[in-house]
């Protein structure tokens, strides 16, 4: 009998009900039980917690912890409130998140490419005014990051015909660039400007790491293409807020799409609510799946209590 896989975070109740349920369906030789729930005995005796926004005084309860598993994929929240001396952080790699937010970025690509804010704009004016049509395969897509999310993303905006470039903060190896489509790619900051300033849609991705946080500055941003426009679905502090408002109100950006920002829920005085070319988000291009997240974590639990093995975990000096 092995021992309790602690639940450990901050859900909400009935979020809380429906990963159990999904946990407990994918391992059911596991025992899984929120933190509250286990007694001071059986917290000296777990190896596994799965965890969610978790209190770090929670996790320190948990003496014999072996490794942790995220159900969120950025970790950098979790890499920040745990600590150097925190046990091993699984983050999850869930195919279906990579689907989500493929397809996420494929909406909100063509929401750009098909002027759908230029057209709410003009439905406020009671204007009627078609507008000339600009194809797919003439826009020019920038992705800003190539791990699992930004490489499901190029294979949707390839196959609907869009043209793409792709930057990283690293060249990929051999067999991450065997997997991509035929796009364009470049690494290391000098690559950046080039990338900016040729693609009309920029779609960001990348973890929130010291090296991204701010990457996108009044510099960047001026690099961009002049009417380009800006896609966020990666983290809120990557880009600068008032660089960018002042990029939009100088009209050398057209517009941008934000899911995510530095305080969530965005604060009701934010000025980005009212900005006339900004979309705001809350948080949702690519919410975890209950039922595919808990089979990733039943799928390494199991190869963990087979072989011993931890799962490839975060590098906490890179932040992911």
């Amino acid at each position: 009998m092995h021992p309790p896989v602690a639940l450990v975070g901050n859900l909400g109740t009935d979020d809380e009900v429906r990963y159990l349920a999904a946990l407990s369906a994918a391992m059911p030789e596991e025992c899984v039980r929120p933190f509250r729930a286990l007694t001071e005995m059986e917290r000296t005796t777990v190896e596994v917690a799965v965890v969610a926004n978790p209190d770090p005084a929670e996790v320190a309860r948990l003496p014999r912890l072996a490794w942790i598993h995220s159900l969120w994929a950025g970790v950098e929240r979790l890499v920040r409130d745990l600590g150097a001396g925190a046990p091993p952080i699984v983050r999850l790699i869930d195919p279906e998140l990579a689907r989500t937010m493929a397809e996420a970025v494929l909406a909100w690509t063509y929401y750009l490419q098909r002027d759908m804010p230029a057209y709410r704009r003009q439905q406020e004016a009671a204007m009627w005014r078609p507008r000339a049509y600009r194809a797919p395969s003439d826009t020019t897509v920038g992705l800003l990051g190539l791990g699992a999310l930004g490489a499901a993303a190029a294979h949707r905006l390839v196959e609907a015909g869009f043209r793409v470039a792709a930057w990283s903060r690293s060249a990929p190896s051999a067999t991450a660039r065997a997997a991509l489509p035929p796009i364009v790619t470049c690494a290391g900051p000098d690559a950046l400007p080039d990338l900016l300033a040729r693609s009309d849609i920029v779609v960001c991705l990348l973890p929130l790491t010291a090296e991204t946080r701010g990457l996108l500055d009044a510099r960047r941003l001026a690099a961009m293409k002049p009417g380009g426009a800006l896609v966020n679905l990666a983290r809120g502090p990557i880009v600068v807020t008032d660089d960018l408002l002042a990029a939009l109100d100088a009209g050398h950006l057209s517009h941008a799409v934000l899911d995510v920002f530095e305080a969530e829920p965005l604060p009701a005085g934010s000025p980005l609510w009212r900005h006339p070319d900004v979309t705001v988000l809350p948080h949702v291009a690519a919410p975890t799946n209950p039922v595919t997240a808990a089979a990733v974590v039943a799928g390494n639990l199991r190869a963990y209590r087979a072989t011993g093995r931890i799962p490839a975990s975060v590098d906490t000096a890179r932040g992911y």
